[in-house]
């Protein structure tokens, strides 16, 4: 089986939750003796070389740093263009957004799998205009696709709901963290389990200012953590919003894995605010970094985390987990929630899924073509 993988910036990672999926998938479907996989990469991705860890690595021009946004159109039309020329057996796309305009040209012999990523179009940063365009390129998506992908129950049900369509529920994964290290933790001034904390891109679908809005209605002089570029419009927004509370901490983004972990593993309460997604990545990370998760009232979040979590739907929520709640009245949730990661969630059951989807895929169109 000759696969594609399209969608990404590309690998190793630098990027994202697309970008670090792709790093996992390729390099465990290379290690298979009945698979060969390329995985496209933009020209200005900073590993240049043609081959990584037996994964073999397309670059096809990216006007992205030229263009803004309208680039990633460009870049996936390239790698369209590139791929009808490979034979490829199947085609993995990751997302939809800028590459189903030109889904009709992508290669017939090809299978083609999509996996539908969130429900983008509800995303607050986007404009109405931008917000149609998105839903009609989720409409594309479906009718170019031989088979889709749905990484949440919710995703699945929508897409059932509003087109008739089926798809294959796998979801995202995770490695479990078993190093904590409490020094890990002091640059940021915090003791352990006497802080709370959320990770996230700060954008209003997230939540953030709600929880931000329960902190400071909580009145406890507990440290809070913000995790994420604040380097924007939203961020200049809250942080002049919530700068008399100084317990409140605008730290950046953390990019460095074992730190964020150690934060997670040691705060006594991880909020997770998100609201429009599949099964997000830095949810399934807080659960296995032993973070005790108070997570938005919402069907993304339940159907992984169950009655393993608390729930927020608004700031009086948020204020009461925080007077009420300590972690270690709640090990059980931490506990249970990691063993899902094991069970369910690992990279490496969610790549051997994707492995026998594929190849079923592969197997329901070669009968198709027969009969």
């Amino acid at each position: 089986m000759k696969i594609g993988i399209l969608g990404t910036r590309g690998i190793p990672n630098h990027y994202g939750g697309f970008e670090q999926f792709a790093e996992y998938l390729s390099a465990f479907l290379a290690k298979q003796p009945d698979i060969s996989v390329s995985v496209y990469n933009s020209h200005t991705h900073p590993y240049q070389e043609s081959e990584w860890n037996g994964v073999q690595l397309i670059h096809c021009k990216d006007p992205e740093d030229r263009l803004g946004t309208a680039g990633q159109f460009f870049y996936d039309l390239n790698c369209i263009i590139d791929a009808r020329r490979r034979n490829f057996d199947v085609i993995l796309q990751l997302g939809y957004t800028s590459s189903s305009v030109w889904g009709k040209l992508l290669p017939k012999s090809a299978v083609i799998i999509t996996n539908m990523d969130g429900l983008e179009w509800k995303r607050t940063k986007f404009s109405k205009p931008v917000q149609r365009f998105i839903r009609f390129a989720e409409s594309l998506a479906i009718t170019t696709s031989d088979f889709l992908i749905a990484d949440s129950v919710g995703i699945q049900e929508h897409l059932q709901s509003a087109y008739g369509a089926t798809s294959k529920y796998i979801p995202y994964g995770a490695h479990v963290f078993k190093t904590p290290e409490a020094a890990k933790i002091e640059a940021y001034a915090v003791v352990a389990y006497a802080y709370n904390m959320l990770v996230a891109r700060l954008e209003p679908e997230n939540s953030i200012e709600v929880i931000l809005d329960g902190v400071v209605a909580s009145g406890s002089p507990m440290p809070f953590l913000v995790i994420g570029n604040h380097h924007t419009a939203y961020g200049a927004y809250l942080k002049g919003k919530f700068k008399e509370a100084t317990h409140i901490r605008f730290v950046g983004g953390v990019y460095n894995l074992e730190v964020l972990n150690n934060l997670r593993y040691y705060s006594n309460l991880y909020f997770h605010g998100h609201t429009v997604g599949g099964t997000n990545p830095s949810l399934l990370e807080a659960m296995a970094s032993g973070a005790l998760l108070v997570a938005n009232d919402n069907i993304f979040n339940k159907s992984i985390l169950g009655d393993e979590a608390l729930y927020f739907s608004d700031a009086s929520d948020v204020a009461e987990s925080i007077t009420k709640v300590e972690k270690k009245r709640y090990a059980h949730f931490v506990d249970r929630n990691r063993n899902k990661i094991e069970e369910i969630y690992s990279w490496e059951l969610i790549n051997k899924q994707y492995r026998e989807y594929m190849l079923s895929c592969l197997a329901q169109a070669s009968k198709v073509n027969q009969g």
